[in-house]
């Protein structure tokens, strides 16, 4: 099996008014190491704790980012998922705030930016794209061989992602307004000129060259602000897929990189097989991430076979039945199977949102969201030794 790992972003908030708490610069130097000084942990980084958990600055003090190290198995990556969950509102307590794995923050507050160079230069040149940025996604990281190979995944699997936005969608509020969509992150999130889907760059090359020139036009301000819905990790061999929320249940966060990682292993044995990735423009890619956005599970989605519409349920079983000979081959493949149909059942995090609020409204939200973010076992099971991402399978 190939390593997989994710970052998760979670929301700081009061758990009795569930607005916004600015803690961050707090909570981070009793997640660190004792000789680990929080003044010069930079975003991107990983400070190493004790457990599997890691945690770093995000964008704003209303927010933190934890990271779980390589995994093999859905089991320990649930685990170490849940126990950067405990951590973190370990942490947040003794400051009187709690964490929510809220997409978007249902209250609206001021927010307060890092202290960081790069983020403050960040705002004067971005202006109200960064005073108004508090979005918390989950990133997936799937180990690949070679950076070519990375480049072959990101071809093949492209027209796939929005049906992970629908199934991950967590965001129905934002700063006080119910906004009509199941994941307004995404709305907000691809307000920054580098996101979104991508052309197919069909060599490594080719990807390097275009992200040279981006770089180059001056409108990003370096390779960090690469927010392809899918990219090349600058840090580890992996292919980083971004178009997630954060889930409110940690389960589904788990079930999501278990998919990511069996579209990654599909795509590359696709290439391997000489399978050229299906020719679709980029326009129609950004209609079906939209219109999962808009819709979640409630609804219909553009089936990633055909880009017309379809019940949202047939187009989540049908990228289940794609990957599925991968999954079976790593004893996978009911979990998902059963995953799925639970989140169809249960709802996604965006509608179990809508239920708090017609009962007490948006502390109410956020106040559920903090208990199903706890829920869980912190502990779990003992870990098994930790992969490293140079090695990608097992045996």
């Amino acid at each position: 099996m190939r390593t997989f790992g994710v970052e998760e972003e979670l929301l700081i908030v009061d758990p009795e008014s569930g607005r916004l708490l600015a803690l961050a610069d707090l909570m981070l130097p009793s997640l660190l190491p004792p000789k680990q000084d929080a003044a010069q942990v930079l975003p991107g980084q990983q400070p190493v704790h004790d457990g599997g958990a890691d945690f770093s600055y995000e964008l704003k003090l209303e927010q933190i980012e934890t990271q779980t190290r390589p995994c093999l198995d859905y089991r320990e990556l649930l685990r170490q998922l849940r126990q950067g969950r405990a951590l973190a509102d370990q942490a947040a307590r003794v400051h009187g705030g709690r964490v929510a794995a809220l997409a978007t923050s249902p209250q609206g507050a001021a927010t307060h930016l890092t202290p960081n160079q790069r983020y403050m230069t960040m705002q004067e040149r971005f202006g109200l794209t960064v005073r108004n940025q508090l979005t918390c996604g989950l990133h997936v990281h799937t180990f690949v061989e070679s950076p070519e190979e990375g480049v072959a995944v990101m071809d093949r699997i492209r027209d796939k992602l929005a049906v992970l936005i629908a199934l991950s969608a967590n965001s129905p509020y934002w700063n006080g307004a119910e906004t009509g969509f199941e994941s307004y992150r995404t709305q907000a999130w691809n307000r920054w000129p580098g996101s979104g889907p991508t052309m197919i760059f069909g060599s490594l090359p080719v990807y390097r060259r275009l992200v040279t020139r981006l770089v180059e036009s001056n409108v990003l301000m370096d390779e960090g602000m690469i927010y392809f819905d899918a990219r090349l990790a600058r840090l580890h061999p992996t292919v980083e897929v971004r178009v997630a929320d954060v889930c409110l249940r940690a389960d589904d966060a788990a079930l999501i990189a278990v998919l990511v990682r069996a579209l990654v292993e599909s795509a590359s044995r696709e290439w391997n097989d000489g399978v050229e990735p299906a020719p679709v423009p980029t326009l129609l890619l950004r209609m079906a991430a939209w219109q999962a956005s808009n819709c979640g599970l409630r609804g219909q989605l553009l089936d990633f076979g055909t880009f017309t519409p379809a019940p949202a349920a047939d187009v989540v079983r049908a990228l289940v039945d794609f990957v599925a000979p991968v999954l079976e081959e790593q004893g996978e493949l009911d979990l998902v199977r059963a995953g799925v149909e639970r989140i169809l059942a249960e709802g996604t995090g965006s509608q179990l949102q809508r239920e708090p609020f017609r009962a007490g409204g948006l502390a109410a939200v956020v106040e559920r969201a903090v208990e199903v973010t706890m829920q869980g076992d912190a502990a779990g099971e003992p870990a098994e030794p930790e992969p490293s991402l140079g090695r990608v399978r097992r045996g």
